[in-house]
């Protein structure tokens, strides 16, 4: 990868704050698929006998910034237990996301992972909630730019291949809510509940990415572009970009008989390709 005299810049700073133990490049820039506007995605990991020093990584962020009175960095925990912490900033005109993770507990559930446990959690951003697997998505995904313990060298190379027990885990775990939401938003049909019927075909739809991506052996770090990544997939259901913009595209005509019709046919062809 050519270098990037921005994450080289940044990165510098970074590393020298007490507490980052390791910073890793996620997102479309360490999977290779950014374009020039793409945003910067940056893990930074500590662990935890040694958390991030967050009054000395505001400092090293002012003195990134183009703003350095619009930087906002929070405390560890202040965006939840998933999420973590972290900040979102401009630099050099470009958009920047720091994002913690403490080590230890990403080290617990790729174990986890490993051995077929997972968790759904809710959480603002995520609107069909945060699956603990995709920790080890980051993992598995990012390109590790600082990390003189090995300690992240050593979690990624544990998420290669991708594990059985997680693939099987996924598709158990979401395969069966594709028709449950479909039955949810049949029963809200009677009472004209377009709300509850939309909420219903997005649960649905996430689902199905949620397993046709473990049907493939990929990790799905974000809903956020899911279905058509899924469309693109080894094995995949035909057509389904189209399918699943039609879905939106009737319940904008509020024929949602129409749309639970498209997704029953979505969820009988992923039982079949299962």
């Amino acid at each position: 990868m050519q270098s990037d005299p921005l994450l080289t810049r940044i990165v510098d700073a970074l590393s020298a704050v007490p507490g980052i133990a390791a910073i890793a490049l996620g997102g479309s820039r360490a999977r290779g698929t950014a374009h020039e506007a793409s945003d910067y995605d940056l893990g930074l990991y500590f662990t935890a006998a040694g958390p991030v020093d967050t009054a000395r990584l505001r400092q090293a962020v002012r003195g990134l910034v183009d703003d350095p009175d619009a930087a906002d960095v929070t405390e560890i925990g202040t965006w939840g237990p998933w999420i973590v912490g972290g900040a979102w900033l401009s630099i050099g005109g470009r958009k920047v996301d720091l994002l913690y993770r403490e080590i230890d507990a990403v080290a617990r559930v790729i174990a986890a992972c490993r051995s077929g446990v997972i968790e759904m959690h809710y959480q603002p951003g995520h609107p069909h909630g945060f699956l603990s697997a995709i920790w080890m998505g980051e993992v598995a995904l990012c390109r590790v730019l600082h990390d003189p313990t090995r300690a992240l060298a050593n979690l990624k190379a544990g998420c290669t291949p991708y594990p059985a027990a997680l693939r099987e885990a996924i598709i158990r775990r979401f395969q069966w809510e594709i028709s449950f939401s479909i039955e949810n938003a049949e029963l809200a049909l009677a009472r004209a509940d377009h709300t509850h019927i939309a909420g219903c075909a997005y649960r649905a739809l996430a689902c199905l990415a949620q397993v046709l991506f473990a049907l493939n052996e990929r990790y799905l770090i974000n809903e956020k572009g899911a279905l058509l990544e899924a469309a693109s997939l080894p094995r995949t259901l035909p057509s389904l970009a189209l399918r699943t913009a039609d879905v939106w595209k009737q319940i904008g005509s509020s024929d949602f008989r129409q749309i639970l019709s498209i997704i029953r046919a979505l969820e009988a062809e992923t039982r079949a390709l299962i």
